[in-house]
């Protein structure tokens, strides 16, 4: 029996969840609309608002669990990775809960919580499973062996999947955050129309620096040449006419690349361990294409596959709580003298 308070501010979402015997009963998440006039997070900013936010985000996730704050039997917290400012913000919040409440306090790497999200709802994929997490600070190939027993299998070598969607978006002049855009303006676009590179990096690692490189050119040449170089720009008044003429058809290229170099190293990475349970999770797996293009691609090479609800897939507190859910059962605890990370290998 256990009941978890969990607490996420690894960015830019304030975000509090309560867990009860592995059933979510609450997940609380405040969204900072501020960083969308810099056109990103600005950390001083993200950890100005996680200070405003996070008292009010507790209480509410506790008071929608109908839970006592007496009744809590851990408090779980991300430590890494993230924003350092916003990291700080929520670590010190809940060593100060677990001090004062005598209870036990738990450590949480962010991506192992995006995996175990997939273990939140009754449909859970079976031991062992693959998850392709795919975030904008990461994108991983990720052996789940057990809920606390993992392995990542293949990594991007230099930018994530997440990145090239905002960066993407950034070059067509589309509003942060920019991802989601990509994706509505996709879905009325032809994905054939415009052919994009894909990286021929080895093993199951996948590189993204190559693909925006290349849209870049692309954009300004204003889709003129075959081969795109950085010297043949034209204009920027017929570089912004080609983007408005083109932008469904550019959107649904870039996607349907990006969505292909993902499920290609996945395939891979299912024939070369045998594994048919086949889940993604993070950010990204929020995008409309991914989401059917693992349902396709599975339902061809006989997989068991598995995706979050969309409210697990960006971050949450939620999936901290489930991973905080099973620590508990392992007895896997931290001490106060804990600090978080910017950056942490797990």
């Amino acid at each position: 029996m256990s009941t978890i308070l969990a607490i996420e501010s690894s960015c830019d979402e304030t975000a509090a969840a309560v867990c009860k015997d592995g059933v979510m009963l609450s997940n609380v998440i405040a969204t900072q609309k501020i960083h969308e006039q810099y056109g990103g997070v600005v950390p001083e900013l993200a950890s100005r608002a996680h200070m405003q936010n996070i008292v009010p985000v507790v209480d509410v996730a506790l008071k929608n669990a109908q839970i006592e704050m007496n009744q809590i039997d851990a408090v779980a917290f991300t430590q890494a990775p993230g924003l350092i400012g916003a990291l700080i913000v929520g670590a010190q919040f809940a060593k100060s809960l677990s001090l004062a409440l005598q209870k036990p306090l738990i450590a949480v790497h962010h991506m192992q919580a995006h995996v175990l999200a997939n273990l939140i709802d009754t449909n859970k994929p079976k031991f062992p499973f693959l998850c392709l997490t795919v975030s904008g600070g990461h994108t991983q190939i990720v052996q789940c062996d057990s809920p606390l027993e993992m392995k990542v299998i293949g990594q991007t070598i230099d930018d994530a999947a997440g990145e090239a969607f905002d960066k993407t978006a950034k070059i067509l002049g589309l509003p942060y955050p920019g991802g989601p855009l990509i994706d509505k303006y996709a879905k009325e676009g032809n994905p054939d129309r415009y052919k994009f590179p894909e990286p021929q990096i080895k093993d199951l690692d996948f590189s993204f620096s190559g693909l925006k490189t290349s849209i870049l050119y692309f954009l300004n040449n204003a889709g003129a040449a075959s081969h795109y170089k950085e010297e043949f720009v034209v204009s920027a008044e017929a570089r912004q006419k080609f983007i408005d003429e083109n932008l469904p058809d550019i959107c649904a290229s870039v996607q349907s690349r990006i969505i292909s170099i993902l499920m290609n190293k996945l395939i891979k990475a299912s024939k070369q361990t045998g594994i048919k349970e086949v889940c993604i999770a993070g950010g990204v797996s929020a995008n409309s294409g991914l989401r059917n293009a693992i349902q396709e691609i599975g339902s061809k090479q006989g997989w068991n596959t598995y995706i979050p609800k969309f409210e697990y897939c960006t971050d949450n507190a939620a999936m901290i709580a489930i991973t905080g859910h099973y620590k508990y059962l392992a007895g896997e605890f931290t001490s106060l003298h804990t600090s978080p990370s910017a950056r942490s290998e797990w």
